[in-house]
């Protein structure tokens, strides 16, 4: 058997962030349900919104009165973030009992991901100490927030390809302080389509997410 056929990667286009996380939550339902439901990645960008995980520490807002786009509050891990145009979102919809139920190992998979995602338009991109997403030196270039319940994965990843990102200039993005923001049109000083890249994230999903079941299939075999 195929492990690419577990994943089933779609292109959503640009899409609402209310839509996105009502699919999200909609197809995390159903493999609840079903387990035999097949594992998805869907891939998107939105229109302009802000984002803020589950902590009682909303600072990193900065309030909110004063922010030019809506704010939601989601069911990721996290401090706030931004999302818009030019932006790529990955919203994995897996089911980590497949795959070994190791959430640190999906998150470095996540990251990895991307790494080698950017490696192919020759940026050099790097995991931070203790800091979760991906790094080019000092600036972040991708942030990384999930949510799990019974092991169903929801939100992902946010890779920022072009555009503007003088939104970010309203928050503390991901609650780090003086953090540098990137994209990968700002390191290149190249052109590129959020749809490209998608499409080269999906190549490398199908292909990657086999290093999942092998640390599944070692954990069964050290039992």
């Amino acid at each position: 058997m195929n492990l690419a056929d577990h994943l089933n990667v779609r292109w959503l286009g640009r899409t609402e962030f209310a839509h996105a996380l009502a699919l999200q939550e909609e197809l995390a339902a159903k493999k609840r349900e079903d387990a035999s439901l097949e594992d998805q990645l869907l891939l998107l960008e939105h229109e302009p919104v802000y984002t803020i995980g589950r902590t009682p520490d909303r600072s990193s807002l900065l309030g909110s009165t004063h922010l030019p786009h809506p704010v939601f509050s989601i069911n990721r891990g996290g401090q706030a973030t931004y999302h818009g145009p030019g932006q790529l979102m990955g919203y994995p919809i897996i089911d980590l009992r497949r795959w070994g139920q190791d959430l640190h190992k999906y998150l470095r998979w996540l990251e990895q991901l991307l790494i080698d995602v950017l490696a192919q338009y020759r940026i050099v991109a790097q995991r931070r100490e203790s800091l979760t997403g991906v790094w080019v030196e000092n600036r972040k270039i991708a942030s990384i927030g999930v949510g799990v319940r019974h092991w169903i994965t929801m939100h992902g990843f946010a890779l920022n390809v072009r555009g503007d990102l003088s939104p970010f200039d309203h928050i503390v993005p991901c609650g780090i302080n003086n953090v540098a923001i990137t994209s990968m049109e700002k390191e290149t000083k190249k052109s590129f389509t959020v749809a490209n890249i998608a499409r080269a994230v999906e190549i490398l999903a199908l292909d990657s997410i086999v290093s999942l079941r092998v640390a599944s299939e070692t954990q069964v075999m050290n039992a």
